[in-house]
This record gives C-alpha cells, structure tokens and sequence, in this order.
C-alpha cells in the first residue's frame, strides 16, 4: 500500500449549503439571502455590504455566532432583502441605515444628524438604545 496516497479532496460545500446544514434545514429567509450574496461574491464582500467583519458573517452563516444576532439580521433584512422602516427624521429607510444611524456619535454640526441623533435616543419605534423598538 502506497503511504504517499492522499485521499481524494472533500468536495467544498457553498454557503447555502453550510447554512442549511447548521440550520437544520430551517434557515431564516435572511440567512439564506446571507449565504446566497457570499456565495455569488465572497465572505468578504457579503460583510461589507453589511458592514461587518468576514467572521461574523462565517458564524452567522454556520448558525454559531453568540453576538447580537437580531442587529445582522436587522442589517441583512436591509441591505440585501430591502426592508424599510420610518424614520421620523428622513422618511423611509432601509433598516440597515436606521440601526447605522443609531450608532453614530452625536455631531451638531449638521442639522438633519442632530435630529436624527435626538430621534434615535427619544422614543423612535425603531430604535434599539435604551430599551429600543423593533429594528
């Protein structure tokens, strides 16, 4: 028997398919939309979109992340799938700029910032500060 044999490379699963494995076949719509824009560009690009890092968007997708998991998916749920929320300040927005906006520092140099800051931390339905709504 020759010791040099390596045996034949597994074959390299896509993203859908590890995230309907480690989903037990019952991956969220937003998974799915997750693991399909990392498979048609890369981890790395599907991140970006998200604005986060490779690694979260590879445990998310492997359903192992122990994160803020409705924050990605609030995240997903707009800039891939489009969902929108109202924003008393700027009207309809998807719901990835919304949970962006509530992260940015105070600037009052800008009035639409200073009202959108305000919004964000005064009872905004979507908020997720301070006991936060629905985003």
């Amino acid at each position: 028997m020759n010791m040099n044999v390596k045996p034949p490379a597994k074959p390299k699963l896509s993203a859908s398919d590890k995230a309907i494995l480690a989903w037990n076949g019952l991956a969220p719509d937003w998974i799915m939309a997750l693991a399909e824009k990392v498979d048609q560009l890369s981890g790395r690009e599907a991140a970006k979109l998200i604005g986060y890092s490779e690694a979260v968007v590879s445990q998310v997708v492997a359903n192992s992340y122990n994160g803020d998991l409705r924050s990605v998916e609030g995240k997903v749920r707009g800039a891939l799938l489009g969902d929108e929320v109202e924003c008393p300040v700027a009207g309809d927005i998807r719901r990835d700029r919304c949970l962006s906006e509530q992260k940015k520092n105070f600037i009052g140099t800008s009035a639409q910032r200073t009202l959108l800051f305000q919004a964000c931390r005064s009872g905004c339905p979507h908020s997720r500060l301070k006991g936060g709504g629905d985003v």
